[in-house]
């Protein structure tokens, strides 16, 4: 059970890590703040850390891994375009963050609970996960 779990566990984490490059790649072309392009490319190359971490937890077990549901990430997508298309402003860009961002704190709590039996060190990178995209939330609040 501690096994499956760890590799279910794992794999959601791979997805949540691969869907918040993929958001944040999306929206860098058009911000204008240095300040939030260095707060979002910091965040990107944090995601770029676990993801190593991930991958390496994911090949002891021989799996490999999880995309990100290409739905979720359609929509996702076509949202970005959308508001940017209408504003190109860093405003919309934190708003569009702080609404993947709250999704993925969300969806990662779910998985912590759901996969309980999962090991310490999956947990782990789940909770720093969730504090990486805690923290982006409230760095980005000023340009909201």
């Amino acid at each position: 059970m501690v096994e499956q779990d760890t590799i279910k566990l794992l794999r959601e984490c791979d997805a949540g890590i691969k869907m918040g490059i993929a958001s944040i790649e999306d929206v860098l072309p058009y911000v204008r703040s240095g300040t939030l392009e260095k707060q979002l490319t910091e965040c990107k190359e944090e995601h770029e850390t676990l993801e190593r971490e991930v991958r390496e937890l994911l090949d002891r077990y021989q799996d490999d891994g999880k995309n990100p549901n290409p739905i979720a990430k359609s929509m996702s997508w076509m949202k970005t375009e959308f508001k940017l298309g209408l504003d190109e402003s860093d405003a919309t860009i934190a708003d569009l963050m702080t609404d993947g961002c709250n999704m993925g704190v969300k969806s990662l709590n779910r998985y912590l609970n759901q996969y309980k039996a999962a090991d310490e060190v999956s947990k782990d990178i789940t909770k720093r996960l969730i504090n990486l995209e805690e923290q982006l939330a409230i760095d980005i609040r000023d340009f909201l």
